[in-house]
């Protein structure tokens, strides 16, 4: 039995709540993680698992041992990338999932200059606007913009992204320029919904400006739970919608999308880095981290600290 291989198998099936996830997370076959942890539990003489054909439930031994695991393997880890060739060229594999505009626009787009650098991390990266469960999938890191509200995940504050409203000229045409953020519930009038994954809840719009605020509802004429499918529903004048400005600066700029009520503004949407609390941020992930905030950083820098938070979105 390789204890260390033993130990990663263990530890998984904790985190996952199942051989099958765990398996396919480490790309063994079930049966292998079987093995392994009944050989540790041999080893050790003591039951670590209580298994039945629904779930797995750590024992409190089982818990205990697991607390000093997740420290061995910290501290394998720390100790392989404290030498200095390690230090100098993190490597090794990192799973990242992000909102697909961020991937197309910013992130994909500077990759080379991230990979320049360190030409050894291996970016699996997931694409989409779902939430996705970190532990079960085995995602290292994920970029998100809104709420969180799951408090097993650490977030970093990245950026602040600037939002204002935004219709193309066809829709315009067709339902007139509104003069006030009022006139968009007017029966002539439609919106385009963002939802968020989890939740389904349309993203809001609060508008203020000297001291007024309104929150626009408006009539939905299509509610979408993709970034890119929501960008596209505003080119192709379905309704107005309200759009982060890196994701309306280069449509506004070829004349697809008009920005409407320059005078109001709409709180920023704070972006986060999140990783799970109970895993050790290893080198890899640990320079990924600090790349992207930096990325974020130039797109649209913090200007305010709120408090933790973070879930899906742009």
């Amino acid at each position: 039995m390789d204890r260390f291989d033993a130990m990663q198998a263990f530890a998984r099936v904790v985190e996952t709540g199942s051989f099958t996830k765990a398996a396919n997370t480490l790309h063994l076959s079930k049966t292998t993680v079987s093995q392994l942890v009944q050989q540790l539990e041999a080893h050790l003489r003591v039951r670590l698992l209580n298994r039945t054909t629904r779930k797995v439930n750590v024992t409190p031994d089982g818990a205990a041992y697991y607390e000093h695991v997740l420290r061995l393997l910290a501290d394998m880890d720390d100790a392989e990338t404290s030498l200095s060739s390690a230090l100098a060229s993190p490597r090794g594999r990192l799973r990242v999932d992000v909102p697909s505009p961020f991937a197309s626009l910013i992130l994909v787009p500077a990759l080379p200059a991230f990979h320049a650098k360190y030409p050894d991390i291996q970016l699996h990266l997931g694409v989409s606007d779902r939430v996705v469960d970190l532990i079960d999938e085995n995602v290292d890191c994920v970029v998100r913009g809104g709420e969180i509200t799951n408090q097993s995940l650490v977030a970093r504050h990245a950026a602040d992204l600037p939002l204002a409203v935004y219709a193309a000229p066809s829709y315009l045409a067709q339902a007139g320029q509104p003069d006030h953020p009022s006139e968009l519930e007017l029966p002539h009038h439609r919106i385009v919904g963002f939802s968020w994954a989890r939740t389904r809840r349309v993203f809001p719009c609060i508008m203020r400006r000297e001291g007024e605020s309104i929150d626009v509802q408006g009539r939905l004429g299509l509610v979408v739970d993709d970034g890119n499918a929501y960008l596209a529903a505003g080119r192709a004048g379905l309704g107005a919608l309200w759009l982060p400005s890196y994701m309306a600066q280069a449509p506004v700029t070829r004349g697809e999308l008009i920005p409407l009520f320059t005078d109001w503004q709409l709180d920023p949407m704070p972006m986060y880095v999140a990783f799970p609390q109970n895993r050790h941020v290893s080198a890899k992930l640990r320079v990924f981290i600090d790349w992207i905030v930096e990325l974020m950083g130039q797109h649209a820098p913090v200007v305010s600290r709120p408090p933790l938070r973070a879930g899906a979105g742009f």
